[in-house]
């Protein structure tokens, strides 16, 4: 599978809402990390999925740069949060049905005594 990679050009053409000089802001302040080629800055998917909600956060909620990077740094760690949770459920489904009845009641009994 080839990986589609992004201009400077192309990205700012993708993302009509953002000036040139923001987006090198964007990548000064390590918002975005594209990957640097001889050509210049290239631009994955991901980018410019996060330059988009970069974008929608600055317009929708008047984020200033401090905001902005400590939102985009909750979304990383949910992001990561979410991978992690991922893997702990796959894994405790190839377990056996007697170890995963195990966990299901420890499970319960610590959220019991967290929510009292």
């Amino acid at each position: 599978m080839t990986r589609r990679h992004y201009t400077l050009t192309e990205t700012l053409a993708e993302l009509p809402e953002i000036s040139r000089v923001q987006l090198e802001s964007y990548i000064r302040s390590g918002v975005v990390q594209p990957v640097q080629s001889e050509a210049g800055p290239l631009f994955r998917a991901l980018d410019i999925a996060r330059l988009q909600l970069v974008a929608d956060l600055s317009e929708g909620y008047h984020l200033d740069d401090e905001a902005l990077a400590l939102v985009l740094s909750l979304v990383d760690q949910l992001h990561g949060l979410r991978g992690d949770m991922r893997a702990i459920l796959d894994a405790v489904a190839r377990e056996p049905a007697e170890t995963r009845l195990r966990l299901k009641t420890a499970i319960r009994e610590v959220r019991i005594v967290t929510r009292e």
